[in-house]
């Protein structure tokens, strides 16, 4: 099982993994044989609450870290998604196509987005880690931040 943090703000509760690396723009990392998994936090779909669409990148597209790589569509707005590193698609999550409710079901697990192979490997290690994560989770919702 993995550990997770419980972060609660506001009568609000988030979960952060303690096996991943996140994001300032609320995605999420895992590092597994050299590539990197990628999806939003579930901050992030809990934020946009009924994720109804998304676009995804095409497979062999070159990305750079940061850089918006699609878009969630919910019943409440649409959001960019960006590049948690720099490098090459090599894999994307072809069932949300069909099934984008997986983003807010399983957003750690069968709701990852894409899989980026990484050009520069220490880009995974300047990621938040989830105690910092964390953290910024409260200050964002503690100011009204979305």
């Amino acid at each position: 099982m993995t550990e997770e943090i419980f972060v609660e703000v506001k009568n609000k509760k988030y979960i952060v993994r303690k096996d991943l690396r996140y994001t300032k723009t609320d995605e999420w990392a895992r590092l597994e044989d050299g590539k990197v998994r990628e999806g939003i936090t579930d901050y992030a779909q809990k934020e946009l609450r009924d994720i109804v669409g998304v676009e995804l990148p095409e497979v062999g597209t070159i990305v750079k870290k940061g850089d918006s790589i699609g878009v969630l569509e919910s019943v409440k707005a649409t959001a960019d998604y960006y590049a948690v590193v720099s490098g090459k698609i090599v894999e994307v999550n072809e069932t949300l196509l069909e099934q984008p409710e997986l983003l807010n079901e399983d957003p750690y697990r069968e709701g990852w987005i894409v899989v980026i192979e990484p050009s520069d490997p220490k880009e995974f290690e300047e990621l938040l880690t989830p105690e910092q994560y964390a953290e910024l989770i409260k200050e964002k919702v503690e100011k009204g931040e979305h």
